[in-house]
């Protein structure tokens, strides 16, 4: 789905997380940024992958990582969903879609033979340098962090 590839220079991003911070790419330089999008939070799918990361999250500190999750919902469903499910990292709130598109994950899905337009849950794994070294379109809900830290 995304025309981003492996050795590309990250998107120069900006979102707003669910306590209205803002966060860029410039923000995390220096440190490896894992952005991780998915369709809805709250969502069996969308919980499973983020609780997967969240339990594994010192793995991440250790090797220097930081986490940022982006979907296209509202700042209060973002709170929420980072409230009940006590996630240490920042959940974006993309309502304008400027960060999705921006790595190019929105476009058509099919769903129980539906139709529509949504994001495509895919990771970015980003060095030190804001060069893209990954990127995870088969994401393994239950196993991401494995995944990521191979």
């Amino acid at each position: 789905m995304t025309t981003l590839q492996i050795g590309d220079k990250a998107p120069n991003f900006s979102g707003t997380d669910q306590d209205g911070n803002t966060h860029k790419l410039a923000d995390y330089a220096g440190k490896k940024l894992v952005v991780f999008f998915y369709p809805k939070a709250s969502t069996p799918g969308c919980t499973a992958e983020a609780c997967d990361l969240r339990d594994n999250f010192e793995r991440f500190q250790a090797n220097n990582y930081a986490l940022l999750g982006v979907s296209a919902d509202a700042q209060k469903a973002q709170a929420k969903f980072k409230e009940k499910y006590d996630f240490p990292f920042p959940l974006l709130a993309d309502e304008d879609k400027s960060v999705i598109q921006a790595f190019g994950v929105w476009g058509p899905k099919k769903f129980m033979g539906r139709e529509y337009d949504g994001i495509h849950r895919t990771t970015f794994v980003i060095n030190e340098e804001g060069i893209i070294e990954d990127i995870i379109s088969k994401v393994k809900t239950k196993e991401h962090a494995d995944q990521i830290l191979k």
